[in-house]
Parts: structure tokens; sequence; C-alpha cells
């Protein structure tokens, strides 16, 4: 079973037990985050794909760590003007390791029609 999930902006497919890195999180270390907006879940070959978000579906992870990325260098030059600049950055992320991939959008579905039997039973009986 896996999901496509939309976090911070940009969509991964994740799926139980994955660790990634997403962008800067609130939260702290050890905390467990639920993310709500599920665009895709496939299970076998039954998939779910919402308008634009699966309802009820939702992904639990748990938060490692927040990290800094590889260094990425910046180097400009004019030639001949004696001028160079050397910069340097490392963008941070936040490592969360996915421990659920729940769709509940079915039995959402089921209390629903339950629901609505009961109401029109009172009111016959009114």
């Amino acid at each position: 079973m896996y999901a496509i999930v939309e976090i911070a902006g940009k969509q991964y497919k994740v799926s139980q037990d994955d660790t990634l890195y997403v962008a800067t999180q609130e939260a702290a270390a050890g905390d467990k985050v639920t993310y709500d907006r599920v665009l895709l879940i496939a299970d076998g070959d039954k998939i779910t794909v919402g308008s634009p978000a699966v309802e009820g579906a939702s992904v639990q992870a748990v938060i490692l760590d927040h990290v800094k990325g590889d260094k990425v260098l910046v180097f400009k030059k004019k030639r001949r003007k004696h001028y160079k600049v050397k910069n340097g950055h490392r963008q941070p992320y936040t490592q969360i390791k996915i421990e659920a991939v729940s769709s509940s959008s079915a039995k959402k579905k089921a209390t629903k029609k339950a629901a609505k039997p009961k109401a029109t039973a009172e009111a016959a009986a009114e």
C-alpha cells in the first residue's frame, strides 16, 4: 500500500516505514504529525484518486531529526574586473518516518448511510 501525499507544497510517494526528507517542519524531534492532504491511495489493484484530496485519508509520521542538506557552492566571477565571490548554502530539512497510511473513506461512507435511515425512521414515527 502506498500513497501520494502533499507535504509543504511538494508531493511525495510514501508507504509504511519509509524515511524521507521534507521541508522544515515546526514540530520538535520525536513528535507525531498527521498529513491529511492525501492525493492518491493505492492498495494492491484498488486505486483511489482524490479531487483534489481523498476524503478521510491520512498519513501518520514521526519526526526523527532536523538536518541540513549538502552544501551548494555559488561562485560568481567577472573576468578582467578582479571580481570573485564564493558563497555556500545548506538547505534545512526535516527527516520523518512514515508510521501508517490509512484510508478511512469507506468507514465514513458506511456511517453516513447508517445515520440516514435513523432520521427517516424517527420522522415516520412522529
